[in-house]
């Protein structure tokens, strides 16, 4: 009885607490960047084509679960097409959909895991000033523009203005532009031939078996600064007090964990497999099936 009169007593406290942590405020906003630390902090992606980028800003606000989806999409990167779309469906993944959609992008989801800082600062500054966002990756692509490392090519479409886009030339081949901020928005030294500023050779082939997950209708509404997913506007705002569910197609969802026991082998890159995305170069094989 004593002992049970002890653990009651040592409860107390962490109780009487409860009440006031139910009612404990939401935490605020971060505060708000100045335009050239926007610049700064979109620069890397700023040259993405578009569906690629509005995925990426997307994903970025829900930055705490991309380590585990890079992961993911690293160990089955042998997987393409409807093997792919399958196997994220089998495995009941418990990340949002628009994490989901990068699976097809490990060098993506790699690049976002690997700074997470920067990851969490992008997707926190995507909620609380979408329009500023838009906004940086404008000026980054004018620049790029105007010093002449990005125009169109046998990958990309550039459009003329007032509003940059950058679209792919086939929409089903989406291509991961790799490029260096300190070269490509900054004015070309003398001698420098601008067009090695910008590499288009790693790209991935998206169609109808990743639809589900909004590929084909993701876009900008450049003037209005609106971002278009899955065919619908991304709404998603710092709000840590409201659960944001942006309309996909009925297969795709959020599983709740824990999950179903894992269904596919898994291979994780070699290191060339992940240094040829990061140079802007096709992947020459798959070096996991040439080891058995």
């Amino acid at each position: 009885m004593r002992t049970l009169q002890r653990a009651v007593f040592s409860l107390l406290p962490i109780l009487t607490a409860l009440p006031a942590l139910a009612q404990a405020p939401p935490p605020p906003p971060p505060p708000l960047l100045p335009p050239a630390q926007l610049d700064s902090l979109v620069d890397r992606v700023a040259l993405y084509p578009d569906p690629l980028l509005a995925q990426v800003l997307a994903a970025a606000t829900y930055y705490n679960e991309i380590p585990d989806a890079a992961r993911w999409a690293d160990q089955h990167h042998y997987l393409t097409g409807q093997a792919l779309a399958g196997a994220i469906q089998a495995d009941q993944l418990p990340w949002d959909p628009s994490v989901q959609a990068l699976l097809p992008f490990p060098s993506v989801l790699d690049m976002m895991a690997s700074d997470p800082g920067w990851t969490q600062q992008i997707g926190s500054a995507f909620m609380t000033q979408q329009q500023d966002v838009m906004d940086a990756v404008q000026r980054e692509r004018a620049k790029a523009r105007n010093f002449g490392y990005l125009f169109t090519n046998s990958q990309i479409v550039v459009s003329p203005g007032p509003y940059i886009t950058v679209l792919p030339a086939n929409p089903n081949f989406i291509v991961v532009p790799a490029s260096y901020p300190a070269v490509v928005f900054l004015p070309p030294r003398p001698g420098f031939v601008v067009a090695g500023g910008i590499h288009f050779g790693f790209g991935i082939t998206v169609g109808a078996f990743f639809r589900p997950w909004g590929w084909g209708y993701n876009s900008f509404d450049w003037g209005r600064h609106v971002v278009v997913i899955n065919n619908a506007p991304w709404r998603r705002a710092w709000d840590p007090g409201r659960v944001y569910a942006h309309p996909y197609a009925a297969p795709v969802r959020r599983f709740e964990s824990p999950r179903v026991e894992e269904r596919h082998e898994l291979h994780e890159r070699t290191p060339a497999e992940r240094e040829a995305p990061r140079r802007g170069e096709r992947v020459p094989r798959e070096e996991h099936r040439e080891r058995r």
